[in-house]
């Protein structure tokens, strides 16, 4: 019998962008850098391509996608203040645990 196991791949991150308006857009990619592209050409999210230029506040560290979504729902449900502080705070657990 060939049983294949799924291994989880840590590849996706939550990423935080300030907009021109100064509003936070919360997101989560396979490639930080050609989604950044992507939300600078304002062909990403229509929430953002009116709201150009974009800057990159904050990312996570690489996990699975399940976390990952887990992550951007928790992000985006806390006020605009709390944001970029869970998104480090979650990074920096996580780098801890790697150094272990």
């Amino acid at each position: 019998m060939n049983i294949k196991t799924k291994k989880k791949s840590k590849v996706w991150v939550v990423y935080i962008l300030r907009c021109s308006d100064d509003s936070l857009y919360t997101g989560m990619t396979k490639n930080i850098e050609k989604r950044f592209a992507a939300h600078s050409q304002g062909t990403a999210a229509k929430y953002t391509r009116s709201r150009r230029p974009v800057k990159l506040l904050a990312k996570s560290v690489k996990m699975d996608r399940s976390d990952a979504m887990r992550l951007e729902i928790k992000i985006k449900k806390l006020p605009k203040a709390k944001k970029i502080a869970a998104l480090k705070k979650i990074a920096g657990r996580n780098k801890k645990s790697k150094q272990k």
